[in-house]
């Protein structure tokens, strides 16, 4: 297929375009969902989605998608105030009430599930394919309702962005200051749940969980700013979206669902291991560099203080000894102090003996050696 091809594929624009505005939104609250902890919250609330969907089904008489996405957000919203009266009103940890909210609302979800299947309704067949996601089913009068929802969720983030802002970094002083900050949880909430709502078409209930998550996680590690995080973590999951919906393109009988998650993974693995200042990589390179001067700092101070046993400034350190010393080959560490001027090579006099290379001190390292051995102090005082 030519790319001409391609962009004219009305399948393909459909689940393009849907990805695309899952990936926004999911990106956007799925931001503040990292940042209060709650990290467990998607997938709470994607399974808590699927009651609604049974509902929405019986009460429309069919898979009408208007009926089944306002279903899933009423059970959706309710899972999510539920959640926050059961950490409210108890002593239950946010984990503990994810954990019971996800289990009662999924077991009902289950149970009408399998009450649909029963029953003599013809367009009740595909109604489980809710739990993994169907995108390639996705209509254009889908996309306006998707569309819409997260036109909603983006209007509600611009208007409350200083407030949602305060309530992720510091509840209590935003309950301080007057602001409603249960009021404040419960929109960004059921926000999320709206997010939820729109990612079930197309990941399904099963992995939107990982919908919300995934952008987040990978745009945290690439900044400190909430502004930039949202940014980048709703362009990351425009870019997942996007590249799974492509994918799925490519070949006959690849779900578009999981390879979207792929997308994300392969986004929020890269992330992990590259970010700068916070990526693994840099964490394995800052380490060996930490161990590298701190071996340079024990040589040099060591140095520091045979020379003022022996009550001479321009001692002679033969290279054998600091070896002995250390127990190791010190040449690589002292080539290094010689390359900042903290030692130097020494000439031995004429008709000396040279066993070994040996090593003097510098005035500047004489220096940086009083610093190391004071810096320890200075900090215990402070």
């Amino acid at each position: 297929m030519s790319p001409a091809e391609w962009l004219s594929d009305y399948t393909l624009q459909n689940v393009a375009i849907g990805a695309a505005l899952l990936g926004l939104v999911s990106g956007v609250l799925g931001s503040f969902a990292v940042l209060r902890k709650q990290s467990l919250l998607g997938d709470t609330l994607s399974h808590a989605a699927l009651p609604g969907i049974c509902l929405g089904f019986i009460m429309s008489g069919g898979r009408h998608l208007g009926s089944l996405l306002a279903g899933a957000l009423f059970t959706g919203a309710l899972a999510a105030l539920a959640m926050l009266w059961l950490t409210r009103m108890s002593r239950l940890k946010t984990d503990a009430a994810l954990g019971i909210t996800l289990s009662v609302f999924f077991a009902i979800g289950v149970v009408l599930l399998t009450h649909i299947q029963g029953s003599n309704n013809a367009s009740q067949g595909g109604l489980d394919a809710f739990l993994f996601g169907q995108a390639a089913a996705t209509l254009r009068s889908d996309l306006w309702i998707m569309a819409g929802v997260t036109a909603i969720a983006m209007l509600l983030v611009t208007a409350l962005w200083k407030e949602f802002k305060l309530v992720s970094f510091d509840p209590q002083y935003a309950a301080c200051i007057g602001m409603p900050v249960v009021l404040l949880e419960a929109v960004l909430t059921v926000m999320i749940a709206l997010a939820v709502v729109v990612g079930l078409q197309m990941v399904g209930v099963v992995l939107m969980a990982a919908m919300i998550i995934a952008p987040a996680v990978a745009a945290r590690q690439w900044t400190h700013r909430l502004e930039h995080m949202v940014i980048l973590a709703a362009l990351f999951g425009i870019f997942g979206g996007v590249c799974g919906a492509v994918i799925s393109a490519l070949g006959p009988g690849l779900a578009t669902g999981p390879l979207i998650i792929l997308s994300l993974s392969v986004v929020v693995i890269i992330s992990l291991l590259l970010a700068p200042g916070r990526g693994f990589v840099w964490e394995i390179l800052k380490l060996r560099s930490d161990r590298r001067a701190l071996r340079h700092q024990k040589v040099l101070t060591t140095l520091y203080h045979v020379a003022c046993q022996h009550e001479d400034r321009s001692y002679r350190f033969d290279q054998g000894m600091i070896d002995i010393y250390h127990g190791t080959n010190t040449r690589n560490a002292l080539q290094r102090l010689a390359d900042r001027d903290w030692v130097r090579l020494q000439t031995p006099p004429p008709g000396e003996p040279v066993s070994a290379p040996q090593w003097v001190l510098t005035d500047s390292g004489i220096d940086e050696a009083e610093r190391l051995l004071r810096y320890p102090a200075e900090e215990a005082a402070s």
